[in-house]
């Protein structure tokens, strides 16, 4: 641990980064998976459990939070922290993607952006300043600025628009947060799909001098290989000593390709989300578990892992749960998947320090195609 936050790059093989964050809360193990907690729960899951994952930090969201139970609410309960029993780092989003997406009314400006709740049609408005205050009051140790996150597809105008504007208020995010010592504030490179706006983003964030960067306006619906392609335009305009966050991504094939170009930190509903409706992630690939031909199968999931919901409960058991809708189906998915995804971060960083990230890659990718027919 640190009284103030620092990252360390340890080693590179490739393009691949190993690193460390350290924080008065705790340190954060790079490349790091961070599991997302958006009203204060990680969905079906103790936070216990979380943590015995191998989970360094998870993410909380601004916007949701601001809804209910509401910041100050949370500021006078003693902070997140406090209130979800959760003693190590918490990134928090702005918010900006959420109000985009699911705000029925906004109204955007050069202030910030007007809108509408998608929980009671209450009116709000969040300024650059006011995200970062509501983010100081929930007591995140890394705090995203506000940004606007266009759709893809959108026009190179309006991609452009979108991108100023979100410096403009990168500006005023860094100015409100000032110097709080053991926190930091990330800025985010916006630029949709065209080349030279991620260019012109990632350096004029570079001239700010922020404690981290992230990688923004990906994984809304474009295909890897234009996401793929952004990071490989990006990148190389981010100081390699700063730590680099792929926002909302994404499946394990998305995080080693993303690894391999030099991203550090990612987020993702992935693994719960899906665990919710019966499909988890293993070291041979996906397996939908409302299969039939699940049915009777008295394998788990995987009997290597050290997680008792991949080792200890047959797929038939697991089957049985998903199609009769009981929630425990879904909550022993969702403890898998998370598992299996810091497993494969705990791989992806012994790989680097190890130099041999590409035979990794390439042995993971290899055991996915292969699948899960075949005893485990």
């Amino acid at each position: 641990m640190s009284e103030s936050f620092q990252f360390t790059l340890k080693k590179t093989d490739g393009g691949a980064r190993l690193g460390e964050v350290s924080m008065p809360r705790g340190t954060i193990r790079t490349p790091a998976f961070m599991p997302v907690g958006t009203v204060g729960t990680v969905k079906a899951m103790y936070l216990d459990q979380v943590r015995e994952t191998g989970a360094d930090i998870i993410l909380g969201n601004t916007y949701h939070l601001m809804l209910r139970p509401t910041a100050e609410r949370v500021a006078r309960l003693g902070g997140l922290h406090e209130l979800i029993r959760w003693q190590h780092p918490i990134l928090t989003d702005s918010g900006g993607f959420q109000v985009m997406s699911l705000s029925g009314l906004r109204k955007l400006d050069e202030q910030g952006v007007t809108f509408k709740s998608h929980v009671d049609g209450s009116l709000h408005h969040m300024s650059p300043e006011r995200s970062i205050e509501i983010q100081g009051l929930l007591g995140s140790d890394i705090q995203m600025q506000l940004d606007e996150c266009v759709a893809l597809p959108s026009t190179p105008k309006e991609i452009e628009r979108a991108m100023e504007m979100s410096l403009r208020w990168a500006e005023r995010c860094k100015t409100a947060f000032g110097n709080q010592p053991g926190k930091a504030m990330f800025g985010i490179v916006q630029g949709g799909d065209v080349p030279e706006l991620r260019v012109r983003s990632a350096q004029a964030l570079s001239q700010m001098d922020l404690k981290g960067y992230a990688v923004g306006g990906l994984a809304v619906g474009e295909p890897q290989d234009v996401m793929l392609r952004m990071l490989e335009t990006t990148l190389p305009e981010l100081p390699t000593e700063k730590p680099r966050y792929l926002m909302g991504v994404g499946t394990p094939d998305d995080i080693l390709k993303s690894v391999a170009r030099g991203i550090d930190m990612f987020d993702c509903v992935m693994p719960t989300r899906s665990g919710r409706h019966g499909l988890a992630f293993t070291r041979r690939g996906k397996v939908n578990i409302r299969n039939a031909r699940h049915a009777e199968d008295m394998r788990p999931l995987d009997d290597q892992s050290n997680c008792p919901a991949s080792r200890d409960y047959s797929r038939a058991y697991l089957h049985h749960l998903v199609r009769a809708n009981e929630a425990l189906g879904g909550m022993l998915l969702s403890w898998h998947n998370l598992a299996y995804y810091q497993e494969l971060m705990q791989g992806i960083r012994q790989a680097i320090a190890e130099g041999r990230f590409a035979d990794f890659m390439a042995e993971t990718m290899e055991n996915w195609a292969r699948g899960d027919l075949e005893p485990v």
